[in-house]
């Protein structure tokens, strides 16, 4: 039987610090991917997590990592000269009728996880990908995406979450681009610690991106290196 909880957090807004010299900084809702968003997916607290401070720029050699516009399974794996795998911790599926579907069970069999996949319509995941060989973790992320935007079989590979997402699009030639939204300064708390496997309090940077495919706004990231 599908293991999963139909209930759903009422979760307050996360709090997202600005640097205090940041004269000009944007409302997050100037961006089409709002942090606060995607972190509440998954944190009643986002503090849980880590705390989140918006960067004007990162330093090396995150900058290389994070201040781009290209996919980021391509650049981690080129960065570590590794190839990487995903890891989805926890996934979350919203069904046409409202219901919230949880699916973090490593046994979910295929038929299952397909039936699933065919009636939602919003799908959210928490990630990390680790190096193939040396088995280092180099990225967290959170992914929330727009089955309609994405042509079937090109869903259907990301749900099955064996393949990291850049590589299920550039695997199916998918017309796309990635647009860098805005970075962060990131302090680690004791989710993001035991993810990455660093210490609590780690300072690390992250950055927030949007995926059009086909030119449609299809997928939300947001991308933590270690």
């Amino acid at each position: 039987m599908l293991n999963y909880s139909t209930s759903h957090p009422n979760d307050p807004q996360p709090v997202v610090k600005h640097p205090n010299d940041a004269v000009a900084a944007e409302p997050e809702s100037n961006y089409p991917v709002q942090i606060s968003s995607l972190l509440s997916q998954f944190y009643s607290s986002s503090q849980t997590l880590a705390d989140f401070e918006l960067a004007a720029s990162v330093p090396a050699p995150n900058d290389q990592l994070l201040d781009h516009n290209h996919h980021m399974t391509v650049t981690v794996e080129a960065f570590h000269n590794e190839q990487v795998d995903v890891v989805v911790h926890r996934s979350r599926s919203i069904l046409a009728n409202g219901e919230s579907v949880w699916h973090n069970d490593k046994n979910l069999k295929t038929a299952e996880r397909l039936s699933i996949a065919e009636q939602t319509v919003s799908y959210s995941r928490e990630i990390t990908l680790v190096t193939q060989q040396s088995r280092k973790v180099v990225q967290y992320g959170i992914v929330r995406l727009d089955p309609a935007m994405l042509q079937r079989a090109v869903w259907l590979g990301i749900a099955g979450g064996e393949i990291p997402l850049g590589r299920v699009l550039i695997n199916h030639q998918v017309l796309r681009s990635v647009e860098l939204c805005q970075l962060w300064k990131v302090k680690s708390g004791i989710a993001l610690s035991a993810l990455l496997e660093t210490d609590v309090d780690q300072i690390v940077y992250g950055r927030t991106a949007l995926i059009r495919c086909d030119d449609n706004p299809a997928i939300e990231l947001l991308e933590i290196v270690c």
